[in-house]
């Protein structure tokens, strides 16, 4: 298969579609020419074909001599050649056209001119196959360098992207928890406002229907008769021994019920009185072990559970129980690590189950 590598087309066809040339044009002048000029006979034949061979030396000569200015890129030498092989063209097509029965084949002389400057074209103006090996292996190297460069952009921007999801992932989560904890408590508020307003709605209209009525009923002096208290003295006698009944006043009234908040807030007002540690409080290291939990150490961030160890324990080290601001201030200078968000929620939750097991 290297032979076939190796060939050249345009050469090729330059010689092949040249000889024809020539010989259309001996052939179409060889036979005629002689006659044309008056001779008769073998003298006629010898004379056409003697001038029909040195036209085609001519042209044959003004091509590769055209072919050599060019490569030395003498412009004097190729307006010369160039300028006689274009007459030779010319005055082929013109006696292929004019003389004989080669008609169809006149253009074969353009053709091998065309193939001609093609051939010169790619041996004056392109580099050789070597050096276009040497190009192209080299243009391949840039091309990958650029596509790997470009892939590794690409890694590290998603690498950049990748840590930055890590470290915000908390804060993500975070930021859902406070969302879904607001539009939770956004939608209890609206409903126990929708009850108030329900209720108010009821009362509204029970004060128009029977307001005037409950009015005249609250400004009566009602007489509730019961026991007379024993006494002593002149004229007190029990009502077991005959005695008068005491009539009392009575004042129906109706205590408004107080409703507590949805979700009370974190109290941060410091503790009033003076506060004490208190005596055989729980270590932070038994209440650790309580909760099955590993100790909480400072300078290192702390999970859930650990974090609630440690709020209980600062709520209840005192007495009264730390407030706060002051268990924050306490949980600080400990170097306990967490966000003050997680504290204050952790705070808040034990605040809502002491609640609770107060209420039950």
């Amino acid at each position: 298969m290297k032979w076939i590598k190796g060939l050249k087309p345009f050469p090729i066809l330059e010689q092949v579609l040249t000889a024809a040339a020539l010989v259309l044009m001996a052939a179409t002048l060889g036979g005629q020419l002689g006659q044309m000029i008056g001779l008769q006979g073998k003298a006629a034949l010898v004379v056409g074909w003697s001038i029909a061979i040195a036209y085609d030396a001519l042209w044959i000569g003004s091509l590769r001599m055209s072919e050599v200015a060019i490569r030395q890129r003498s412009k004097v030498g190729m307006a010369v050649f160039l300028g006689l092989a274009a007459i030779a063209i010319g005055v082929s097509v013109a006696t292929l056209l004019l003389l004989g029965h080669a008609k169809v084949y006149a253009g074969v002389p353009v053709a091998a001119a065309a193939f001609m400057g093609l051939r010169l074209f790619a041996d004056n103006m392109l580099a050789d196959s070597a050096t276009a090996d040497l190009i192209a292996k080299q243009s391949a190297s840039a091309r990958n360098a650029r596509a790997l460069a470009a892939a590794d952009a690409r890694h590290l921007r998603s690498e950049a992207r990748t840590e930055v999801l890590d470290e915000t992932a908390g804060h993500l989560a975070e930021l859902d928890r406070q969302t879904a904890r607001a539009e939770v408590l956004t939608d209890a508020q609206k409903k126990i406002s929708k009850a108030r307003a329900k209720a108010e709605k009821t009362l509204a209209a029970a004060d128009r229907k029977h307001g005037v009525k409950a009015a005249a009923f609250m400004s009566r002096e009602l007489l509730a008769v019961g026991p007379r208290p024993v006494a002593t003295g002149i004229g007190r006698t029990p009502p077991e021994q005959g005695g008068h009944a005491l009539a009392t006043q009575v004042t129906p009234e109706i205590e408004a019920v107080a409703i507590p908040s949805v979700a009370p807030d974190v109290t941060d007002s410091e503790v009033g009185a003076e506060q004490a540690f208190v005596k055989g409080a729980m270590t932070l290291e038994e209440l650790a072990a309580a909760a099955g939990v590993e100790v909480p150490e400072p300078k290192t961030t702390l999970t859930d559970e650990q974090l609630e160890v440690v709020v209980r324990w600062l709520r209840y080290a005192m007495e009264p129980p730390r407030s706060y601001r002051q268990a924050y201030a306490a949980f600080k200078e400990a170097e306990f690590q967490a966000r003050e968000n997680r504290v204050r929620r952790t705070w808040g939750e034990i605040e809502t189950r002491e609640l609770e097991t107060v209420s039950v």
